[in-house]
């Protein structure tokens, strides 16, 4: 009877039968502890020495700012479970609230170590390239004294005392705000740290207003040398100028998180912009979740204070010898990259998309053939001049698009209200829900209905992630529709790092399925029958169920099953246990999950024929692609949706064939090139550890980001000779 030890942590044995119970907790991996092993994948990119210097800088960053963001919304959704009294264990790994919440703390002071340990061993090698980050105490005087009038003039004024003692209650602190704890006397401490009976305590917020870090000025402009302190280090040095007449005694730095999630109430919200922005006033003031303190003072009693007083729990609360909120690295990583850009990656520029040439008008290119779009190894402009031309052209006669995410200065915006003050149509379902930008689409909402816009927010409790546009243009007494779909945001911004799929298409059925789609959400339509679209709620997981029990059914009769799946997370039950079945049955799966993945591969009996891999690079991996191998007669689906409950259940989403079959093998080898990738990707142990993809001797290196972007390159050049030699009437458009 064969036996496989599931987890390094001294799980029973499991008994390999012919009949499973596939809702055994040791077949899954817990979502909270996958996301913390993703972002750990995360940082070993700050660790990984094949990196750009700076670029390793970044990822510290990005690191940092994920990990605020799951605090503020997973960490504090697992408080809110607690305290409402809900112990129900979550339905995979059956681990309750406060299991979780103790394996999160447990994992995470690990993390912080490597998270030290990475910052400091970094910051030094910084002076091979004469680079210098110091403390006050390793300045010249000159240097020193410079600070010094740059505090008096430009810090000081800013700074604001709060005091703490019985006519001054603890004050009230910013979520992810960084704050100094300074303790002042008439007579030095007797032990560092303890306050005496004549200390007194006050709280000092280091103002986000000013820049993070000081530069130095050089000398002269020939000096190529570049020093930079921090804007703590200078205040703890001169803050005893905030307290003339007595002695400061210890100055402790330290920042909390808060619980950020919004709770809307839909229902009772006759008007959801007001009802957005009321709780968004809230944002900064709920629960603290996590307190970070510099310096290892776990005995300290401001420390204690702070705990207290701020009602975080101790095994919450995280000591760190590098600098608090290192997401300060993102503007250093921009500043040092301006001198010295040998150091970060290459600049990668969008190409011209392989199914257009440059110059090419998108619109008549989309009525000859379809467009498929891979950013950002090709530009996002076609996306952009499609809603731009949309908006100009005199035959257009109506626009609708959903909103989810958009850039700071938005030009697909900019269009749409162009389109409105030109007299044409335009309905924008504007998802006023997307979590930490809740408030730009509040304003975008305001500045879209002003110019004329429908905007519409979508069904109520459901959060609207499709990322869908469809022009209507009337031409020879004839109406096209030009359909826009795509897995990722409208982003421009965003469409420059994170990689993902859109194809443009004038099909007639598509284009009628869009229209439907559209009136569902904005009027009074039951739900449409589709001709291509798969719309969640529900019917996504449907149909990944019934196209799974397909290949069962081929693999049964042909041998040849196959299924291959990208995505961002892997975390619904059903169509895990669905996997698990197809693998029993000896269909071969090979999954991209780029992070949280619940399901556990390699398990005998139940997931030896899954392999789970995660690229973690340059980009951000965000396409979403599923590949079914159906007896030969090959089927390929994008989507904005991942395979998790919340976007099978509680949004509405789109999954769209690729019907071209060009294109559709065109994709197919992308994924069989991202799934030989041998630099970037790590792969999955039954235990859900992951470690690097093994490179075999004399083993190709390939770092599929970089070959994608090399294959962008010639394509471009490609098409740029093509239209020269249409131009020279060599041969004959394609177009």
């Amino acid at each position: 009877m064969e036996t496989t030890q599931l987890t390094n942590e001294k799980q029973e044995l499991v008994k390999v039968e012919e009949e499973v119970d596939l809702n055994n907790t040791l077949y899954y991996n817990n979502r909270e502890i996958s996301w913390l092993n993703f972002n750990l994948r995360v940082l070993e990119e700050a660790m990984d020495e094949r990196n750009a210097f700076l670029e390793r800088l970044k990822f510290l960053a990005i690191y940092e700012s994920n990990l605020d963001e799951f605090f503020m919304v997973r960490v504090a959704s697992l408080f809110d479970q607690i305290h409402a009294g809900y112990n129900i264990p979550e339905n995979k790994a059956g681990m309750t609230p406060r299991a979780q919440l103790n394996a999160i703390s447990d994992v995470l002071h690990k993390h912080v170590e490597i998270q030290n340990d990475t910052y400091l061993s970094l910051v030094p090698k910084l002076k091979d390239y004469n680079i210098h980050v110091l403390k006050m105490e390793e300045l010249e005087k000159e240097d020193v004294r410079y600070l010094e009038q740059h505090f008096d003039e430009h810090i000081f004024p800013v700074l604001t005392p709060m005091v703490i003692d019985a006519h001054r209650p603890f004050p009230k602190l910013l979520n992810k705000s960084l704050n100094l704890a300074i303790t002042v006397g008439n007579k030095p401490s007797k032990k560092q740290g303890d306050a005496t009976d004549d200390e007194k305590l006050s709280i000092v917020q280091v103002p986000s207003v000013l820049k993070r870090y000081i530069e130095i000025p050089a000398e002269d402009e020939t000096e190529t040398k570049r020093v930079f302190v921090l804007l703590e280090d200078i205040l703890s040095h001169f803050i005893h100028k905030l307290f003339k007449g007595f002695q400061v005694t210890s100055v402790t730095a330290f920042r909390i998180t808060r619980n950020a999630d919004l709770t809307i109430h839909e229902e009772g919200a006759q008007d959801l912009l007001a009802e957005i922005e009321q709780e968004l006033r809230k944002r900064q003031w709920g629960a603290a979740v996590r307190l970070e303190i510099q310096g290892d003072n776990k005995n300290d009693t401001i420390v204690n204070f702070l705990i207290e007083k701020l009602e975080v729990e101790r095994k919450h609360t995280y000591f760190y010898e590098a600098p608090l909120d290192l997401t300060f690295l993102f503007s250093f990583y921009g500043a040092l990259k301006e001198t010295h850009p040998t150091l970060a990656d290459a600049p990668h520029p969008p190409q011209v998309p392989q199914d257009l040439v440059a110059g090419q008008n998108v619109l008549d290119a989309a009525l000859e053939e379809d467009l498929l779009l891979h950013h950002p190894y090709e530009s996002f402009d076609p996306v952009v001049e499609l809603i731009a031309r949309a908006a100009e052209h005199p035959d257009v006669l109506a626009i609708k698009q959903t909103l989810y995410r958009v850039s700071g200065n938005s030009p697909i915006i900019k269009s749409l209200k162009r389109a409105a003050e030109n007299g044409k149509q335009v309905t924008v379902l504007l998802e006023l829900k997307a979590r930490f930008d809740e408030e730009n689409n509040v304003q975008w909402a305001r500045e879209l209905e002003k110019a004329g816009c429908h905007v519409i927010y979508g069904i109520i409790y459901l959060k609207t992630h499709s990322k869908i546009s469809l022009i209507v243009r009337r031409r020879n007494n004839k109406i096209e529709r030009f359909v826009h779909l795509g897995t990722g945001n409208y982003n421009d911004a965003t469409a420059r790092i994170y990689t993902d799929l859109g194809l443009i298409t004038t099909n007639e059925e598509i284009g009628e399925d869009a229209t439907n789609f559209f009136n569902h959400l904005s009027g009074y339509m039951k739900k449409p029958k589709y001709n291509h679209l798969i719309v969640s709620p529900l019917d996504i997981r449907k149909k990944f169920i019934e196209l799974m029990e397909k290949e069962i059914e081929h693999h049964k009769k042909h041998g040849n099953g196959h299924i291959i799946a990208k995505m961002n997370s892997l975390s619904d039950k059903a169509l895990i246990m669905k996997m698990y079945e197809a693998s029993r049955a000896g269909v071969k799966i090979d999954l991209i999950v780029r992070g949280i993945c619940c399901l556990r591969p390699g398990i005998p009996g139940i997931s030896e024929n899954i392999t789970v891999r995660s690229i973690v690079g340059r980009f951000l991996e965000h396409t979403r692609i599923f590949y079914f191998h159906n007896n030969g007669d090959e089927k390929v689906y994008l989507s904005s949706a991942d395979m998790m409950t919340r976007n099978m259940d509680r949004r509405v989403e789109i999954l769209f064939p690729i019907l071209k079959p060009h294109l559709r093998d065109r994709i197919i080898d992308w994924l069989d090139l991202i799934w030989s990738d041998n630099v970037k990707a790590r792969e999955q142990a039954a235990d859900g550890t992951y470690h690097y993809v093994p490179r075999k001797a004399g083993e190709q290196v390939i770092n599929s980001q970089e070959v994608l972007y090399d294959r962008a390159k010639r394509n471009a050049t490609a098409s740029s000779q093509a239209l020269t030699d249409i131009r020279k009437n060599k041969v004959k458009s394609p177009f």
